[in-house]
């Protein structure tokens, strides 16, 4: 089967949500192919079966999470990406590699220090309780030099605001200060609605 050939297999896949677990091992095993292309859609591919299926997909999650030392961008942007969603359908499956996330909130590229915040919204979605004591990383984030960064950070606090808004609370005078001097109107909502979903 050519590349092409097989991310076209892959996308079909995809689609088929119920072979989804039967297929898990055949996924990972293209974690070893050659083309990062392929490499990068077999770890996305896992991510979204390891949230249906984690307790299946725990054998795979070291394999998975080699890649957060990946020299290939995109390579540890979806191995970061899949164990946020594994975690959120197991915090348990991913928990041994948790704190190894966190390196990449200083990733060189913006790509992969996004890709750290949708992972963690994923995680504290359904186990907040963690993130505790980390804030002031996702604050720090508030402040990247990359929109799409800054963007999606307050999101995070949105999602603990919701969920543990006693977390939120020392940050409400920061996220209230960028909500009205942020450059970027998009930060500047995302930021007042972390506000509105913590102080309600």
């Amino acid at each position: 089967m050519t590349e092409t050939e097989l991310y076209k297999s892959l996308g079909v896949l995809t689609r088929n949500r119920e072979r989804w677990e039967v297929s898990i091992p055949n996924v990972a095993s293209l974690l070893v192919y050659e083309s990062t292309k392929i490499k990068a859609k077999a770890l996305w591919l896992l991510g979204e079966m390891g949230l249906a299926f984690p307790l299946s997909i725990k054998d795979c999650v070291p394999t998975i999470a080699a890649f957060l030392d990946n020299s290939e961008p995109l390579l540890r942007e979806r191995a970061v990406n899949a164990l946020g969603r594994i975690g959120r359908g197991c915090y348990n499956s991913i928990e041994p590699y948790w704190a190894d996330l966190f390196r990449l909130a200083h990733d060189e590229e913006s790509s992969v220090r996004l890709a750290f915040i949708w992972a963690s919204e994923n995680i504290a979605t359904v186990t907040p309780d963690p993130y505790k004591d980390h804030l002031t990383l996702f604050a720090e984030l508030l402040h990247d030099g990359d929109d799409r960064v800054r963007m999606e950070a307050p999101e995070m606090f949105r999602v603990l605001g919701k969920f543990r808004p006693k977390f939120v609370e020392p940050y409400i005078e920061q996220l209230r200060n960028i909500s009205e001097t942020d450059t970027n109107r998009v930060v500047r909502i995302h930021c007042l609605g972390a506000i509105r979903t913590t102080v309600r």
